[in-house]
C-alpha cells in the first residue's frame, strides 16, 4: 500500500485543510445535512437560504454556508473548498456541482481520497434536500 504524505496533496488541499473556510456550526440554519463514507469520515453542512431575482423570477440561493467535518485532510479541504464554490449560488446551480469540478479546482486528489469529494457532494445534496423537504408546498 502506498503511504499518503503531505507531498501527495496539492497546495490547495494543504491550505484548505490547515485553514478551512466557513468551518463551524451555524446558529438557526435553514437546512442541515450529513454525509458519511465507508472510511468513517463525516461532513455536516448548514445553510442559510434566501431568494434573489434571476431572469425576473425569485429563486432560492445559498446566502451563507458552514460545515463541520470529522475526517482526514482531504475531507476537510474538499468541504472547505465547496463552501467557497457555492456560496451565493442558486440551489439549482449548487446541485450541478460535480466531483470532477471540485477535484480540478483543488488541484487533484490521490485516487484513494476521491471518496472524500463524493462524501462532500453527497452531504451538500442531502442539505439541499432538507431545505426542499421543509419547503414543499401542496399543489
Amino acid at each position: 500500500m502506498t503511504a499518503i504524505t503531505k507531498e501527495s496533496y496539492s497546495k490547495q488541499v494543504v491550505e484548505h485543510s490547515k485553514h478551512p473556510r466557513n468551518r463551524g456550526i451555524m446558529q438557526n440554519p435553514d437546512a442541515v445535512g450529513i454525509g458519511g463514507s465507508p472510511c468513517g469520515d463525516e461532513t455536516e453542512f448548514y445553510l442559510k437560504i434566501d431568494t434573489k431575482k434571476v431572469n425576473g423570477k425569485n429563486v432560492d440561493y445559498i446566502k451563507d454556508i458552514k460545515f463541520e467535518t470529522m475526517g482526514c485532510a482531504a475531507a476537510v479541504a474538499t468541504a472547505s473548498l465547496v463552501t467557497e464554490m457555492i456560496k451565493g449560488k442558486t440551489l439549482k446551480e449548487a446541485l450541478k456541482l460535480t466531483r470532477d469540478e471540485v477535484v480540478k479546482k483543488i488541484g487533484g486528489l490521490p485516487l484513494v481520497k476521491l471518496h472524500c469529494c463524493d462524501l462532500t457532494i453527497n452531504a451538500l445534496r442531502k442539505t439541499i434536500q432538507d431545505w426542499e423537504d421543509k419547503n414543499k408546498t401542496s399543489s
